[in-house]
């Protein structure tokens, strides 16, 4: 079982709450520029994270790049992969991939229920916690924060497997 799902990430930084001595406000400095790269992911029930990053947004090339990464890393099991909507989904393409490789079994999560999707939890606690208040000069620092970040994160599989649980999937 895999749940997959998509994210982007900018300069502009999540500003967490912090603590600051009595009288000095904490001051967020950041470039205030909007470039950005996307990224996809996917997360087993057992705790495994797979993550590729792109420089534009997320399409089809990069959908069935991924899937083969998927296949690539997980062997000799069907994979039933669940995922959104998107059109790089839907796409013609992409659909003749699955097609083509029947151990992917795909199933779409219903229209406009993010909550179900533990692999949004994944972006959420980057975004929120890993990467608060991070304020990187250019996208080549931001890229290399998140790559710290994942390797944190890939190192906390009880992490993980928490995201499959808060989505009370398995209730």
């Amino acid at each position: 079982m895999v749940f997959f799902d998509e994210s982007g990430f900018s300069l502009i930084p999540y500003a967490a709450k912090t603590w600051a001595p009595i009288g000095q406000t904490p001051v967020l400095l950041h470039q205030g520029r909007w470039p950005k790269f996307s990224a996809v992911s996917a997360i087993t029930p057992r705790g495994k994270l797979f993550i590729r990053v792109h420089e534009d947004s997320i399409k089809t090339d990069e959908v069935i790049g991924f899937l083969k990464h998927l296949l690539r890393h997980i062997r000799r099991r069907p994979i039933m992969l669940f995922w959104d909507g998107g059109n790089p989904h839907r796409s013609k393409r992409t659909q003749a991939f699955l097609r083509a490789h029947p151990r992917i079994e795909a199933h779409r999560f219903p229209g406009y229920s993010p909550e179900l999707n533990p692999d949004e939890w994944v972006w959420q606690h980057l975004k929120k916690h890993e990467l608060a208040s991070y304020a990187p000069h250019d996208v080549k620092e931001l890229r290399q924060g998140l790559r710290r970040a994942v390797v944190r994160m890939r190192v906390r599989p009880k992490l993980i497997r928490s995201f499959v649980a808060a989505t009370h999937l398995y209730d």
